[in-house]
């Protein structure tokens, strides 16, 4: 007698009891997982932990190909034209990016590895935590191409606000300034809690010293 379900196959074995004096207790039925496949061996490797694993080889080229920011896409294409039997899939690459991300940043926080990585690249970086706590509440990073641009052609500063399109749904503020030939540049990009008027004012005071002060480290 045997029991299927979800595709796996039980076979019922009767069990029966007895007391001491032979009188029969109770019979039983127990399930018993039979461990045999139900169905054909697979054809297609696709899917399977063993067949998707990925050689040392293939891990240096992965950081690899992140470090000079190709999409994951065009990683899988790659490693598909390679070996035309590669079962690796789109989100084991996305997996092995976001392990070396981590371990990358060594346990510090998103918002720490942003202030580190902008001072290590030389940024300009202006940010304020909030008035009751200590989370970081505003923050303005600028280049020193940007501010050499912005200083060499002051006059027009066009800035955009864009509300809710990134993961900690904060209001993005882009200052963008323009060439006598009519081309844009980024002159500074900024993260804001709010757009209530203070918030703009303070983001307003940080671009307006873009202007005149002379800036050789990293500002708090």
């Amino acid at each position: 007698m045997h029991l299927i379900t979800n595709g796996v196959k039980h076979q019922l074995v009767p069990i029966f009891m007895y007391s001491l004096n032979g009188i029969l207790l109770k019979n039983l039925c127990k399930k018993i997982l039979v461990l045999r496949h139900n169905h054909k061996i697979a054809v297609y490797s696709h899917g399977h932990a063993q067949a998707a694993r990925l050689t040392e080889e293939q891990l240096q080229q992965i950081e690899q190909f992140r470090k000079s920011h190709v999409p994951l896409r065009n990683i899988l294409r790659f490693f598909r034209e390679q070996d035309v039997g590669c079962a690796v899939s789109s989100q084991k690459i996305y997996n092995v990016v976001a392990k070396i991300k981590w371990d990358r940043m060594q346990g510090r926080n998103t918002v720490e590895e942003v202030l580190r990585l902008s001072t290590k690249r030389g940024y300009i970086v202006f940010y304020r935590n909030g008035e009751n706590n200590n989370v970081l509440s505003d923050i303005v990073v600028a280049h020193p191409t940007s501010i050499a641009m912005l200083r060499t052609w002051p006059y027009v500063l066009i800035m955009d606000t864009t509300y809710k399109t990134n993961k900690y749904n904060m209001p993005l503020l882009e200052c963008v300034g323009m060439t006598p030939t009519g081309k844009n540049f980024t002159v500074a990009k900024t993260f804001m809690c709010n757009e209530q008027a203070t918030t703009y004012r303070w983001v307003l005071q940080q671009i307006k010293n873009l202007y005149f002060t002379s800036y050789s480290c990293f500002y708090g």
